[in-house]
């Protein structure tokens, strides 16, 4: 006799034990949601699910502690974290994000990881079983896990592409095409405007449009890369944690070697020191600043994959008694340590990049100050004895361009000299897929042995993504498993072929506008709602109280006081004022996207006024995103006439949106 709060269901002995949660639910007598110990107004003191309910089960807790790692360590870390600690401060951001994990992070996961193994369900079931009337927030979670999985894996598929292209030697982005026109040869005018590396990502890869307006059609280099990132998703999950928890065992493992790997050999380049100094150099004044603080707790926030209903899910499938505190705080760890880690490895090679840019810089300038000087422009006294152009060092350089600055002061600026200072180069932020497909790949492509370092990055990418993406679709398919009898395999295979078909929106010319829309505005401000109403539906609806007296019951333990006090009133308001703060911002600022504007890639000018025209309109979470008649101003990196100096966003054009509710 299984007993489960009320009920009771008799298993005859020549039967099978039911294979799933969904099995005994469906045999059981209708239940009374009063009698349950997490259930609000509860009258009986504790309820113990039975252990032996047939739920699948970790096969050790060194594989479940790498399923959260991998799905809370993604893409994020490596291109989010150092763009925002760059942003903010350099080292004085690590203590307002710190602060923030300890305050809203750690308590948060824990809760998370405490409902899940104690209920030892999906979202759905969770927060139906704490009071039916709290649905809502697991299906919620649900929706918020498939408009993230949909562009989620679009970027999986940009990895495949470009790991499958960096088996060439040389790399196809390290040079820009050569044309020809009969027997004239000439470099690809709009590579030549823009850098080799920006061309291939947005002309040979996406072959972007110039709008959001305009579909272009299916890109079919990225439509066979999606399919085979839904392939390989589908193959990793369709046994549920029997086949996605072996693969975390690779997933999660290989983006340490790799990075560990690249820091080596980051440390190995010339100028590598620069930028883990320039990125650590603390800049106390920024502490004071709101906008650090709430993109701080942002981070935080989505760092640990909180409202997803992947954490919940993973821990649904531990054993009753199993110390989750102890896991919330050593994936919380792992969790920063390993922003840490890649904040190092990215600003070590883009020290690296810097150094040889400003080299490039300073040749550059010199050849303009020695054709000046045969030019009579310039005299050649003004040239200390020492300088040698043929070889110009950063400092020699430095030293000529102060003495032309202060001896041609009323014509300086016509000379149209550079000052090439390496802080400038460092101070050029950079975060998401411009840091991975454009500013580190060119980077890379001045690494002895390119291609092989091309291919350790890239993969890494499909592994930190592949393991957000385990969690993600076991954050879909496990509520409904458990909620529904349906075989796994039909609903994992049918998932990922829906899936597919709706991610054809993110593979046309157009579709990197639409996922950096969705990435924007699709789950941010949805999941922080998610989870304050978890927070607020525990800690007050069903108790902190009887909360922290279930937990004792399960850990054996009584945890501190300090995770009553968090979830109850701290955590709540950080939420709230997260939640205005977002809100403010999307209001001050109005939502938009940059789009590549093919044309205007040879036309010399630093400002461009161009129209873009409502033609579509598409629901993103209950707003609609119309996209109206408005002006943008293209911004250049740099307004000098030189080709050469002009980087990506001297193609750039935002696009202003309007949401209509």
């Amino acid at each position: 006799m299984l007993k489960t709060g009320g009920a009771s269901l008799r298993v005859p002995a020549h039967e099978p034990v039911t294979e799933s949660v969904a099995d005994l639910l469906a045999h059981e007598q209708p239940h009374d949601y009063k009698s349950s110990s997490l259930s609000v107004g509860a009258k009986v003191p504790q309820i113990e699910l039975p252990e032996s309910d047939g739920r699948p089960a970790w096969n050790s807790k060194l594989q479940y502690i790498l399923a959260q790692v991998g799905f809370s360590v993604g893409l994020g870390n490596v291109w989010r974290f150092p763009y925002l600690c760059q942003k903010n401060g350099g080292g004085a951001y690590l203590v307002p994000y710190f602060i923030l994990l300890l305050l809203i992070g750690i308590p948060l996961f824990f809760l998370e990881l405490a409902v899940g193994q104690k209920i030892r369900r999906g979202s759905l079931g969770v927060w139906n079983y704490v009071c039916p009337r709290l649905g809502g927030i697991g299906i919620s979670s649900l929706m918020v896990c498939g408009f993230v999985g949909l562009y989620y894996n679009v970027i999986i598929g940009w990895s495949i592409f470009y790991f499958f292209q960096s088996f060439q030697q040389p790399l196809p982005w390290s040079e820009c095409p050569i044309r020809r026109n009969g027997t004239f040869a000439f470099v690809e005018p709009e590579c030549e405007k823009s850098s080799a590396t920006t061309y291939f990502w947005y002309r040979q890869t996406l072959n972007t449009t110039s709008t959001i307006a305009e579909s272009g059609g299916l890109n079919v280099k990225m439509t066979v890369s999606l399919l085979v990132a839904w392939i390989i998703v589908c193959l990793a999950v369709i046994k549920g944690i029997a086949s996605s928890g072996k693969v975390m065992y690779f997933s999660s493992l290989f983006p340490y070697v790799v990075l560990f790997c690249f820091l080596v050999r980051g440390l190995m380049l010339k100028g590598s020191v620069d930028g883990i100094a320039h990125m650590f150099t603390p800049k106390l004044e920024k502490m004071l600043e709101p906008q650090v603080w709430r993109e701080a707790a942002t981070q935080v926030f989505f760092a640990l994959g909180l409202g997803f209903g992947g954490v919940i899910a993973f821990s649904s499938y531990n054993k009753i008694d199993n110390n989750c505190h102890f896991d919330a705080v050593l994936v919380s760890v792992i969790n920063f340590m390993t922003s840490i880690l890649a904040t190092l490895v990215v600003f070590a090679v883009l020290g690296f990049k810097a150094n040889i840019m400003n080299e490039k810089c300073v040749t550059e300038n010199s050849e303009k100050i020695l054709g000046y000087l045969n030019a009579n422009v310039l005299s050649h006294d003004l040239i200390p004895l020492h300088v040698n152009f043929s070889q110009m060092t950063v400092t020699d350089y430095a030293e000529v361009y102060g003495v032309i600055k202060t001896v041609k002061e009323g014509g300086f600026a016509d000379l149209g000299l550079d000052q090439c200072l390496l802080e400038d180069e460092l101070n050029k932020s950079v975060q998401g897929t411009g840091l991975a497909f454009i500013a580190f790949t060119e980077a890379m492509t001045h690494f002895p042995g390119s291609p092989f370092w091309s291919v350790m990055f890239f993969f890494m990418l499909i592994n930190l993504g592949l393991g957000s993406m385990i969690g993600t679709m076991t954050g879909i398919t496990t509520p409904v498993l458990d909620a529904y009898k349906v075989k796994k395999e039909y609903l994992t295979v049918g998932c990922c072929i829906v899936a597919f078909f709706c991610g054809l929106l993110f593979v046309q010319r157009s579709g990197n506008y639409f996922v950096t829309m969705f990435d924007d505005y699709s789950a941010g401000l949805p999941l922080t709602v998610v989870v304050i109403l978890e927070n607020v539906s525990v800690a007050w609806i069903y108790g902190t109280k009887r909360f922290m007296q279930d937990l004792e019951d399960m850990l054996g333990f009584r945890p501190y006081s300090f995770y009553f006090y968090m979830w109850k009133y701290v955590s709540p308001l950080c939420l709230i004022v997260l939640i205005t703060a977002t809100v403010i911002e999307m209001a001050i600022s109005p939502p938009g996207y940059n789009a590549w504007i093919q044309e205007l890639v040879s036309t010399p000018v630093c400002v461009c006024v161009c129209v873009c025209v409502c033609v579509c309109v598409c629901r993103v979470m209950g707003y609609y995103v119309g996209l109206m008649e408005r002006h943008c101003v293209v911004d250049l990196l740099s307004h000098s006439p030189s080709p050469s100096l002009s980087h990506d966003a001297a193609t750039v054009c935002r696009y202003e949106v309007i949401l209509h509710t």
